[in-house]
């Protein structure tokens, strides 16, 4: 460990998730704003996303989400007693710019942020802001098609620039892009593209427009070493290491092929160009990166400070076809069924010593210091008739999460900035638009169907997170 510090014990949250006032104060509709509740059957939007533009499926739960944003200081009062040093929160694109090319940004929204994030401060929490996370302006979408166009660069530096320059005295750990391996995975939800899995161009569209996100990321990281040195750009990766099945020799490379695909972006991101494994990987899919002039001096000089992650589960692969039948959830990322895995409700698999894996693959790929931005378990919590609710088994899962962490740090060497639990209130699905799978430590009062009074009721798990916080000395 290079340097003494407090551990980062905190919470995560994402304003399309949790924001609501969608069109309040100069805000304009985000990609995220036109999914639909997957508690409906609309889950199937997603993989065809052309639909989305078309259809006015009637019922849009992000559009009021938990009201987070008439409800901030209330709910920072309310996380502050749990003894959280971190927030992980991000900033809508269009609060800031509407339509995403103004002159001239919407002072209204620079406000909300300043104000949020000077609240947090006063609570002594941290705030991690991603600049990105599932947000692209509508009007982006349709005028450009959003990643697919280079213009996206430069119209994403100039939210960027406007952004850091009017924070970078409240927030010092910021992240690009949220889980940016998600746009080859579910193209709409990662990078707003309405292209279907089955376009013959899939390959060539999705990982060209990834590559503009990349120049995007290194574009905000310049901007923020001009800005200040005190401020810590990361990156950030839906994580989870591939397992083989079994000891066959070709399981075990399938393994390898499989997380070094899922690592293609991070690479550039963390080492500051594409590998030799994503180069060839570009050739068998047939696939030309749209290189011009200065993009890779700009990816080189531009390299990540921290490596930002979510971890839910490990991920399974094998070669043998009778294997390849037996599919579990992977968040968007296709994975087999483990045996030696509980499995939840929406099919996620729980794997707390993956986490430690992970943490193990991915410290020795970069050398850089990792951040577990998102970790939790999602279930369908009730309350009793008190009024309580007893989810001993999120605390169960927690637990054995941050049993293995320190297992990554204090017995591996990883070096590690923080944990951060998903939702530590209630929010919406980002993906489906429900409530009922409930991450949060703080339950809200709202349901699929729209009803509820939005109201907050402490879980059992806030008051365990407030005691280990109290208890663990990570680094000390």
């Amino acid at each position: 460990m290079s340097e003494k510090r407090e551990f980062l014990w905190g919470g995560a949250l994402a304003a399309n998730q949790c924001e609501g006032a969608y069109l309040e104060d100069g805000r304009l509709p985000s990609s995220c704003d036109l999914l639909p509740d997957a508690a409906h059957g609309r889950w199937d939007v997603m993989y065809h996303p052309c639909k989305i533009l078309e259809t006015d499926y009637g019922f849009y739960p992000s559009h009021e989400a938990i009201d987070f944003y008439h409800s901030y200081k209330e709910d920072l009062k309310l996380l502050a007693e749990s003894g959280i040093k971190a927030l992980r929160l991000s900033i809508s694109w269009t609060r800031i710019y509407p339509n995403g090319e103004e002159e001239t940004p919407n002072e209204k929204g620079l406000q909300f942020y300043e104000d949020l994030f000077k609240e947090c401060l006063k609570y002594g929490m941290e705030p991690v802001v991603t600049l990105c996370h599932f947000d692209v302006p509508v009007n982006l979408i349709k005028k450009y098609g959003s990643w697919t166009n280079r213009i996206m660069i430069d119209l994403y530096a100039k939210y960027a620039r406007t952004v850091l320059e009017r924070y970078k005295d409240l927030v010092k750990y910021w992240l690009t892009f949220n889980e940016i391996n998600m746009i080859t995975h579910i193209p709409y939800l990662g990078g707003g593209l309405l292209v279907d899995k089955d376009d013959k161009n899939f390959n060539s569209i999705v990982y060209n427009a990834a590559h503009n996100q990349l120049l995007a990321s290194a574009k905000a990281v310049e901007i923020a070493k001009e800005i200040s040195s005190d401020l810590k750009m990361g990156c950030m990766m839906a994580a989870g290491s591939f397992y083989p099945y079994s000891c066959n020799p070709n399981d075990v490379m399938e393994a390898v092929t499989c997380n070094n695909k899922n690592y293609i972006f991070i690479d550039v991101q963390m080492n500051g160009e594409y590998s030799g494994f994503a180069k060839n990987h570009f050739k068998k899919l047939g696939v030309e990166i749209k290189m011009e002039e200065g993009d890779i001096e700009l990816l080189k000089n531009n390299t990540c400070d921290y490596l930002g992650f979510s971890y839910y589960s490990s991920r399974l692969i094998s070669t043998d076809p009778e294997h390849l039948k037996n599919v579990a959830d992977g968040n968007a990322i296709t994975t087999l069924r483990n045996p030696y895995l509980q499995i939840t409700k929406w099919g996620r698999q729980i794997d707390p010593v993956g986490l430690r894996v992970t943490m193990n693959d991915l410290y020795s790929r970069y050398h850089k210091p990792l951040f577990i931005v998102e970790n939790g378990l999602g279930v369908e919590d009730k309350m009793d008739e008190k009024g309580e609710i007893h989810d001993d088994y999120r605390i169960e899962y927690i637990d054995q999460h941050i049993t293995q962490l320190k297992k990554a740090i204090l017995e591996d060497g990883v070096e590690c900035i923080g944990y951060l639990v998903w939702g530590i209130i209630d929010i919406i699905s980002a993906g489906g638009g429900e409530i009922d799978k409930r991450y949060g430590l703080v339950y809200v009062d709202k349901h699929n169907d729209g009803s509820g009074d939005l109201k907050r009721y402490v879980k059992d798990s806030f008051h365990w997170y407030k005691n280990k916080i109290q208890e663990e000395k990570i680094y000390e």
